[in-house]
């Protein structure tokens, strides 16, 4: 009997492994040059083709060359410079207008970079802290020369080490500092404000106003200083802003769901979910049709329209009396219009069932010739029309046509027929004229 050797052994215990095993070995790629955390990747379809890629903040060998990378199965298919190293990644709808493709938002220092359709869309940066009164007013004594370098690194020293609220970057790069760099740093930096900004640590999305899938989110960013901003996915401005550290869900009294919150400045929030608060939808066994659950493209509701439904409630009654005046006094100059259609006989339908005719007149040319076409049709259902005669009749002095009468063959229901002529003006004043168009039966025996 012939012994296996221990390769046989390996191939046949990973093809047991993986045949046991509840994942499937799509790709790797040890050598792919993406550096990046959990926190910078996304899954989303950016081109609104229903294919989902890897949307990548990526932070560059060493931290040193942060780009957008957008993977297309192992393959990278769009890359981009960023402006800094990103923080965080997310999707999210903007809008509810087709096509539904979702923008990128990366966050980054104190900015987030929103992109649509992977090209620069909009830039929302934090708004700037209020700086330490005790760190303005050291800084504005070194401007008038009124403390020297090292009693100002003293005094900063003592801030940081018993302040809440944190140095501004200037004076913490100050401090860093040999002694024999300070003064030059304050003679080229005691002129500039105190600035204290945030950085951007994590980023996540909430549904703005429906729990759908497709629904349109907002951007929610937690900072630094333990701010919690929600931002509007339109205007891109703070909706809510909570010094939130920390968060705690589950029953609460007699309420199951409760959320509640501590601020930093000691505060507490309590939130209770309503019971009738639905977000998923239900089954098709009961309820409305799927289809009544479709939502509509509303357009978003502008000040003028506000302004004039203010202006509906208030004079409805009088708005509605000038409109039945009006819709009175259209129906009234329709009747007459009729009527004098009627007494011309300028209809081009005729009113009578024995004459189941429509006549309509098409005049070409610039002048003085100009050629008339009279388009006959039969409006009866199965009777043809025999027997009749056409005339035109007009003003000699200003028109001439060489064929005035004629003399209609049988009219076969719903064909067209056309008859033409010519017409001539007469006069170089450039007077104009109606010319009459009648129709009518005459009796086979005659």
């Amino acid at each position: 009997m012939a012994a296996a050797s221990s390769s046989d052994y390996d191939v046949c215990g990973a093809e047991s492994s993986e045949a046991n095993s509840k994942w499937l070995d799509a790709h790797y790629d040890p050598m792919a040059n993406i550096h990046t955390f959990s926190a910078c990747l996304a899954l989303a379809d950016v081109h609104g083709d229903g294919e989902y890629k890897l949307v990548v903040g990526d932070l560059g060998p060493g931290g040193q060359q942060p780009r957008l990378k957008v993977l297309k199965g192992p393959l990278v298919m769009t890359e981009s410079p960023l402006p800094a190293l990103p923080a965080a990644a997310a999707t999210f709808l903007m809008e509810q207008h087709e096509p539904r493709t979702p923008a990128l938002a990366l966050a980054s220092g104190p900015c987030v970079y929103v992109y649509k359709n992977l090209r620069p869309y909009f830039k929302f940066s934090l708004p700037q802290l209020p700086p330490n009164p005790l760190e303005q007013d050291l800084w504005n004594q070194a401007k008038e020369d009124r403390i020297d370098p090292l009693t100002l690194k003293e005094m900063l020293e003592s801030i940081r080490e018993t302040a809440e609220e944190p140095l501004s970057v200037q004076s913490l790069r100050f401090l860093q500092l040999e002694l024999s760099e300070m003064e030059a740093f304050v003679n080229q930096h005691k002129s500039n404000s105190i600035k204290r900004q945030t950085v951007i640590t994590t980023m996540t999305t909430l549904k703005k106003n429906l729990a759908d899938e497709d629904a349109v989110s907002c951007l929610v960013l937690g900072t630094e200083n333990k701010e919690l901003l929600v931002l509007d996915p339109e205007a891109f401005t703070i909706l809510a802003k909570d010094a939130v550290t920390s968060l705690c869900f589950g029953r609460y009294g007699r309420e199951d769901n409760t959320l509640i919150m501590t601020t930093r400045g000691g505060g507490l929030i309590i939130k209770i979910l309503k019971r009738t608060a639905v977000f998923v939808e239900g089954g098709s066994e009961v309820g409305p049709p799927p289809a009544q659950a479709m939502k509509l493209n509303v357009p978003r509701k502008t000040r003028l329209y506000v302004d004039q439904t203010l202006r509906e409630r208030e004079a409805g009654t009088a708005m509605h009396r000038a409109f039945q005046t009006d819709l009175y006094l259209l129906r009234l100059r329709a009747a007459r219009a009729y009527l004098q259609a009627l007494e011309s006989s300028l209809s081009p339908v005729s009113a009578t069932a024995r004459e189941p005719l429509k006549l309509h007149a098409v005049v070409q040319g610039l002048g003085p010739t100009f050629k008339l076409t009279l388009h006959l049709q039969n409006t009866s259902t199965a009777r043809p029309v025999l027997g009749l005669l056409v005339c035109c009749l007009y003003n000699e002095a200003l028109y001439s046509l060489p064929r005035a009468f004629f003399k209609v063959p049988l009219l076969v229901p719903g064909l067209n027929y056309p008859l033409e002529t010519f017409v001539e003006s007469l006069s170089n004043k450039g007077i104009s004229d109606i010319i009459k168009v009648g129709a009518t039966l005459v009796p086979c025996g005659r």
